[in-house]
C-alpha cells in the first residue's frame, strides 16, 4: 500500500480529486486529497497573508499529525509551488513526487511571472474566475455535465498564493523521485516550464494529450500514471 496525498491548484479544492482518490483507493492505496487554506469549502476563512508558504506549512503538519510517512505528494497547477515547499520543510515524510500539469517555480518567481492572463475577478483578498468563464474557458472541452458540476464548484483563490514570489530555500538543489505529467492541450503552464522541472531534477517524463484537468478529462490514465510514476 501506497500513501497518496492529492494537492489541488487555484480556484479549486480537494473536490476536484475525487475520480483520482477513488480509483487509486479501490486499488487499496491510502488517499487523502486535503482542502488548502482559503479554497473551496474553507473559503469562508480567507483572509490576508495565506500564501504558498503557509498553505505548505499546514500540510506540512497535516503529513504529521496524520502520521503519513514515505507519501506521495501529486500536485496540479498552482498546487505545485505548496508540494514543493511542503516538500522542503517535511523531507522526511514524503517519499515521490508528481507534477501534474502543475507550476514548478523557482526561489522568487510568483505565479504572474508565468502565467500571465489576468483574473476575471480580482478583490483584496483573492482573485478567480466568473462562473461564466469557468464554464466558457477552464473547463470548456470537459462534457456539458461534468464542466457544469466543476464550474459549481470553482471559488476564488488566495492572491498571495499568485502575487508573491515563492520561498524555496533548497528544493531544487536537493535530489527528489520525481516525475513530471504534462498536458499536450494546456496552454498554462506550457511544456518549456515543464521540461525545466524535469531537467533540473532529472526527472522522469509523460505526457498526457488533454487539457489542463486531467484529473477530471482523463481520470484513468493520469491514475496510472500516478502509481508508475
Amino acid at each position: 500500500m501506497t500513501t497518496f496525498v492529492l494537492i489541488h491548484g487555484s480556484y479549486q479544492g480537494g473536490w476536484i480529486w475525487q475520480k483520482v482518490a477513488k480509483q487509486l483507493a479501490a486499488q487499496g492505496h491510502e488517499v487523502h486529497a486535503p482542502t488548502l487554506d482559503g479554497c473551496a469549502e474553507r473559503s469562508g476563512l480567507l483572509r490576508a497573508g495565506i500564501t504558498v508558504e503557509s498553505q505548505a506549512a499546514e500540510l506540512s503538519r497535516f503529513l504529521y499529525y496524520q502520521d503519513l510517512n514515505d507519501a506521495v505528494l501529486v500536485a496540479t497547477s498552482s498546487g505545485g509551488m505548496v508540494m514543493a515547499r511542503t516538500a522542503e520543510i517535511t523531507r522526511e515524510r514524503v517519499g515521490r513526487l508528481v507534477f501534474a500539469d502543475a507550476l514548478a517555480l523557482r526561489h522568487g518567481e510568483a505565479v504572474n511571472d508565468i502565467v500571465t492572463r489576468p483574473a476575471a475577478v480580482t478583490t483584496e483578498l483573492a482573485l478567480g474566475p466568473t462562473r461564466e468563464d469557468a464554464e466558457g474557458r477552464m473547463f470548456a472541452s470537459l462534457e456539458p455535465g461534468l464542466r457544469t458540476w466543476a464550474a459549481e464548484r470553482c471559488t476564488l483563490h488566495p492572491i498571495a498564493v499568485h502575487t508573491q514570489p515563492v520561498q524555496l530555500d533548497s528544493f531544487w538543489s536537493d535530489s527528489w523521485d520525481t516525475a513530471v505529467i504534462y498536458c499536450q492541450q494546456a496552454p498554462n503552464p506550457g511544456e518549456a516550464h515543464q521540461r525545466r522541472c524535469a531537467e533540473t531534477l532529472g526527472a522522469r517524463w509523460h505526457e498526457l494529450d488533454t487539457g489542463h484537468y486531467p484529473m477530471l478529462s482523463a481520470s484513468e490514465a493520469l491514475t496510472q500514471l500516478i502509481l508508475t510514476g
